[in-house]
């Protein structure tokens, strides 16, 4: 039996502004990447999801992000590693108000946008964020890009890390994605990123946008579900996943 986790970044609305479509996708998936207020969500919506995923039994983790509203956290900003350490921390805490007051335990940590992007190619960054969350609670899993800093600083830093790779998006032939600046950074044949995603499961292999087979690691897939065009791909990837004989559990549960 195969398994792998399946988790989308939601608490994604804030203030008079509704993103996403929350509550539908939180019946597929088996993690949640709730924002934390910074690149995306507000108190209000992070109660709102919090309460959703205890509804759905559906894990939570945090998305941190960087204080970017106006650039959804992807823009890159010019950060120390002791910065970010205190950015993560930061937001950590918040969510884990949040979870703490319904008797939830948050499960993972998966850095958001220009933040995640930024440390999967940067040691002393990945490395900085692995500490914070090690720091605060040693138990909570590290998620980041297969194959990246991120998974290997938090190895080191003695986190348990998830490694993860991306049902719609194109890779380089180092492991990391395609800019989606470049055409054919985002898989829109919904066939192909479904038999992408069980070869990566079950084989362990993603062909990248050159054409050549390299290895990956597939813990969790990412999936968006923030239209009704997106929540029919989420749900033809986990009914193909049990077509061939893969099971969706959580990160905590596998």
């Amino acid at each position: 039996m195969y398994y792998v986790d399946l988790n989308s970044d939601l608490g994604e609305s804030f203030g008079n502004y509704t993103i996403g479509m929350d509550r539908e996708i939180l019946k597929y998936v088996s993690s949640a990447n709730v924002a934390c207020g910074w690149h995306a969500g507000d108190p209000m919506v992070m109660a709102e999801t919090v309460a959703m995923a205890r509804e759905y039994k559906t894990a939570v983790g945090a998305h941190p992000g960087f204080p970017d509203l106006m650039g959804f956290g992807r823009r890159n900003m010019n950060v120390t590693p002791e910065e970010a350490k205190a950015y993560v921390k930061y937001q950590l805490g918040a969510l884990m108000a949040f979870t703490g007051s319904l008797g939830m335990k948050l499960q993972h940590v998966k850095p958001h946008g220009a933040l995640y992007n930024m440390a999967a190619v940067d040691e002393k960054l990945a490395r900085a964020m692995c500490e914070a969350v090690y720091e605060v609670d040693r138990d909570i899993i590290f998620m980041g890009l297969a194959g990246s800093w991120m998974v290997k600083a938090a190895e080191e830093t003695g986190l348990k890390a998830a490694s993860e790779v991306f049902a719609d998006r194109a890779y380089n032939d180092d492991g990391t994605l395609v800019s989606r600046k470049f055409p054919g950074a985002v898989i829109k044949d919904e066939e192909l990123a479904i038999r992408r995603v069980v070869r990566m499961v079950k084989e362990g292999t993603v062909e990248t946008i050159n054409g050549h087979e390299i290895a990956i690691r597939a813990d969790s897939i990412c999936v968006h579900g923030d239209n009704p065009k997106a929540l029919e791909f989420v749900k033809n990837i986990r009914e193909a996943l049990a077509a061939e004989g893969v099971e969706v559990r959580s990160l905590a549960e596998r």
